[in-house]
């Protein structure tokens, strides 16, 4: 039995462009401990990312409820930028966030957790042409791959796509499963 058996996870993709790596690192790890993955993005029509992977997502953003979920975790890539100012991907945060869920963001996904008010006050990292937009909005930004703040992980981009799994992996065996 993994440590994640019978956990839900949500992982949102861009349509477009979303970073390869930062998606199959992570979703394989939780995999690999048992948790259900969903990824859901705007449109359920095939999404390409950046080095040429397809994924063909199960559902829309607009289709899911936070409390179905033990985790969200928003991948990067410069197609993320889709969801920086995107009212459902906001409501969906912060329910998220209200219930304890973990949440994840890696590269430039931290931005929509920043611009939905979630940041404030907390120990977050980003990709660095984003770190500005985190102070922004009140985080404390730590100079690490992945940092994690309570069920908050952040992570700065591709190269730390599997240290970001892991803690996600870590973070979700210390929450409280839903009910």
């Amino acid at each position: 039995m993994g440590r994640l058996d019978g956990r839900r996870v949500l992982m949102i993709i861009a349509c477009r462009d979303f970073r390869d790596e930062e998606y199959d690192h992570p979703r394989k790890a939780l995999e690999s401990e048992g948790a259900q993955v969903t990824v859901a993005a705007s449109t359920t029509a095939p999404a390409t990312g950046m080095r040429g992977m397809t994924v063909t997502p199960d559902t829309r953003l607009q289709d899911v409820r936070a409390g179905d979920w033990d985790a969200i975790v928003f991948v990067g890539g410069s197609g993320a930028g889709e969801y920086w100012d995107d009212a459902t991907a906001h409501a969906l945060a912060k329910a998220a966030h209200a219930a304890g869920r973990v949440l994840g963001a890696i590269c430039i996904a931290p931005v929509t957790l920043a611009r939905a008010g979630l940041l404030t006050g907390r120990r977050a990292t980003a990709w660095p042409d984003c770190l500005a937009e985190l102070v922004r909005a009140g985080a404390r930004v730590a100079d690490a791959p992945v940092v994690r703040d309570g069920a908050l992980v952040t992570a700065n981009g591709p190269d730390a796509a599997a240290s970001f799994g892991a803690a996600l992996v870590e973070a979700i065996a210390a929450s409280p499963a839903r009910r």
